[in-house]
């Protein structure tokens, strides 16, 4: 987390570094990124940034306001109107040299996002490939921005062409730093717009790292990284010379997001909470189950996920069997330092939410719950400074309890034992959610009736967690809108122009 510091330049030595930091390679800037070179934030303010892991201070970052957004937006169009005009195939170029840099740097990269997030490093590094796989993925798609044409008859040509939208704000969350920040970047920068991501306050510092690693790959201007609090984010929804917002975090930020822009109507892609079920008919395998339900609840980042599966809707014949298996994998779950690549469950990223998980947990108590693993912070000395909790598994879980209808954003699993499927189908569909759902069945059918009936804009059958490039993702009702990770992604940042060409002469003044 940031806290604000003197109006000094960064005069430290990376040798300062203790703890969690020992080792890092971190970034050689601590300024705002835009027109292609670092600046120092205009009002002079700097925030230190120390790891969940173990409170260790690992390096710092300037704090940008509004001054600072209005500077790069005016760099950011200038950007845009070379980028705009740079053939696809180009584009499509420098998109793949950028995967080709970021994977170079894998290692580094992990294990600074490991120290600032505090997921377990060995984890951090698929985050890596995840993005440059993004920035590939939609290099291959810069040709599919395509027009139609329609038919007017022998007098006229009538066809659209999709262009563009302009300047593109990415505000994304700290569970996946590196991730978010240049895998956002990806689809808007295939389809020739300039792009400023916002990164989250808690856990900057890769995003400076791939300021440093792929923006001299492309024109100044069409990459910028600014960093700052919610004064940043509130002036890019509100600028108007930023045409499209994406955002990567809470519900309650997407609604205030969403009032913003609905000042300038501007279009939005908004991945929100997550409340997500996992629905166990009576004829799975007890052990395939328990470990889809385990996996499904991301322990190793401490559940922090908007898609993790965090409601276990469990039949009564399976119940007791699964329940017990479910609390024999989570011992392969212990808490450790992010940075040890032993380490099988990291940090949760804050003071002020591990306390909010554990209030979590003490409610779940008071309401009736029974727990079967963990709900304690760990005992492990070494431990000590940073902000870890047990994978904590709750069983004879009731609907109404605030565990299972409100996002925790931490390692607590819910099982709600079910008898009759119409009761249970309305259990699963009553929040206001709808990011993801699993279902686990070896009845085919079934399976595809039930994905029919819940809410959910991203449904797996037999399968937890995984994403798919080409697969679109995205939330119902209150989760979000828009769908990422595929060419709707990348259409959504351009907009469709139609052109009437009449072919009958124009009389000429003789």
């Amino acid at each position: 987390m940031s806290v604000i510091l003197s109006e000094n330049s960064r005069a430290s030595e990376s040798s300062q570094w203790q703890g969690c930091g020992a080792g890092l390679t971190l970034p050689a800037h601590d300024g705002l990124y835009y027109g292609g070179a670092w600046h120092a934030p205009r009002s002079g303010r700097y925030g230190d940034v120390y790891s969940p892991g173990d409170g260790s201070r690992i390096g710092r970052v300037a704090v940008g306001d509004a001054s600072d957004v209005d500077a790069a937006v005016a760099a950011a169009r200038q950007g845009f109107a070379v980028w705009r005009d740079t053939p696809p195939l180009e584009r499509a170029r420098i998109l793949r040299a950028a995967a080709v840099e970021m994977r170079k740097h894998a290692a580094d990269l992990a294990l600074l996002d490991a120290a600032d997030c505090g997921n377990p490093v060995a984890e951090m590094t698929g985050d890596v490939m995840v993005a440059a796989a993004l920035f590939e993925f939609f290099a291959g798609l810069v040709t599919e921005m395509k027009g139609a044409s329609i038919p007017m008859g022998p007098e006229a040509i009538n066809f659209t062409v999709r262009e563009p939208v302009g300047v593109v704000a990415r505000i994304v969350a700290f569970n996946h730093p590196f991730m978010f920040a240049a895998g956002k970047m990806a689809a808007p920068l295939a389809a020739g717009n300039a792009v400023i991501v916002k990164p989250p306050e808690q856990a900057p510092l890769s995003s400076l790292r791939l300021a440093e690693i792929v923006g001299g790959l492309f024109p100044p201007g069409v990459v910028s990284i600014l960093n700052g609090g919610r004064d940043v984010g509130e002036s890019l929804v509100s600028h108007p010379d930023v045409a499209m917002l994406g955002l990567v975090g809470s519900v309650p930020t997407g609604r205030a997001v969403a009032r913003g822009a609905a000042e300038r109507i501007k279009p939005m892609l908004l991945e929100l909470g997550g409340k997500n079920a996992l629905i166990a008919y009576p004829d799975v395998d007890p052990d395939a189950l328990a470990a889809g339900a385990v996996a499904g609840m991301n322990f190793t980042w401490c559940g922090q996920s908007c898609g993790s599966t965090s409601r276990l809707f469990l039949h009564a014949s399976l119940y007791d069997a699964v329940v017990e298996r479910i609390a024999e994998r989570c011992k392969a779950f212990v808490p450790g330092l992010p940075t040890d690549p032993k380490t099988s469950m990291g940090a949760v990223i804050s003071q002020a939410q591990h306390a909010r998980v554990l209030a979590f947990i003490a409610s779940a108590h008071e309401e009736g719950a029974r727990l079967v693993y963990g709900g304690k912070v760990p005992d492990d000395p070494a431990l000590a400074n940073g902000y870890y909790i047990e994978p904590t598994v709750f069983a004879d879980v009731q609907p109404q309890m605030r565990i299972a209808r409100e996002e925790i954003f931490g390692p607590v699993l819910s099982i709600i034992k079910w008898h009759d499927e119409a009761q249970m189908l309305a259990d699963v569909n009553a929040l206001d959610y709808g990011l993801t759902c699993a279902i686990w069945t070896n009845d085919l059918e079934k399976g595809m009736r039930t994905a029919s009936r819940v809410n959910a804009g991203f449904v797996w059958i037999n399968e937890v967690g995984k994403h798919f490039l080409g697969a679109p993702f995205g939330g119902m009702k209150q989760s979000g809108m828009g769908r990422e990770e595929c060419l709707g992604e990348m259409l959504s940042f351009t907009q469709e122009k139609n052109i009437h060409v009449s072919l009958r002469r124009v009389a000429t003044q003789r």
